[in-house]
């Protein structure tokens, strides 16, 4: 299997944007929250799970999840959230399993947005890559993305491990409270850095 980075980071805080990046120079990504999107659209495998479990009202007429119902009962109810990611971790986490002997590049990244809170991906990667910014810029940032009001980017935040057990998790760290050229330069020192690595772990 290849050499694998584990990207992770809070909402908000830029891990696609990073991810993006590492893939233009020539990174294969693996993206749990793609493949979630893909396990929920018309005919994924989880649509029957979630359809048995929360009824009719989170599937759309077209068979995909109803995702404004479900982030609007996932924020204001724990229990939901917890059922659905019961149905979609396992799943997902299979799929992860699948992909990662398909990598072909020199090194792979895993983005996984609770790699700290989810123990079996651990034993996937070699590195930990923690995208970090401000608390106040992750809220903003959600907030312009999403169209959530603070409070409920609040509630997501608070789901989540917080900021310093984030980066207590990490091996490197890419601080993203600055313009594009900035996190560009960042990733490009890493990139070096981890096609060195690669090249040891296969030798």
């Amino acid at each position: 299997m290849a050499f694998i980075i584990g990207l992770t980071g809070g909402i908000g805080s830029g891990k696609t944007s990073v991810a993006d990046l590492f893939q233009k120079l020539g990174a294969e990504i693996i993206d749990t929250d793609h493949i979630a999107h893909q396990l929920t659209q018309p005919g994924g495998s989880a649509i029957d799970p979630i359809h048995i479990t929360f009824g009719d009202r989170f599937i759309r007429d077209d068979g995909a999840l109803n995702r404004a119902v479900m982030r609007q009962s996932v924020f204001s109810d724990d229990a939901i959230r917890h059922k659905l990611e019961a149905i979609l971790h396992p799943l997902i986490y299979q799929e992860v399993l699948r992909r990662l002997p398909l990598i072909q590049s020199r090194y792979g990244m895993l983005v996984v947005p609770l790699l700290v809170e989810t123990e079996e991906y651990a034993a996937l990667i070699h590195r930990v890559l923690v995208v970090d910014c401000p608390e106040s810029l992750q809220i903003y940032r959600t907030m312009q993305r999403s169209k959530l009001q603070e409070q409920e980017v609040r509630k997501v935040m608070a789901a989540q491990c917080s900021r310093s057990e984030r980066l207590a998790f990490a091996d490197d760290v890419i601080v993203n409270d600055s313009d594009s050229q900035h996190l560009q330069q960042q990733v490009q020192i890493l990139h070096q850095k981890y096609l060195a690595l690669a090249d040891k772990y296969r030798a």
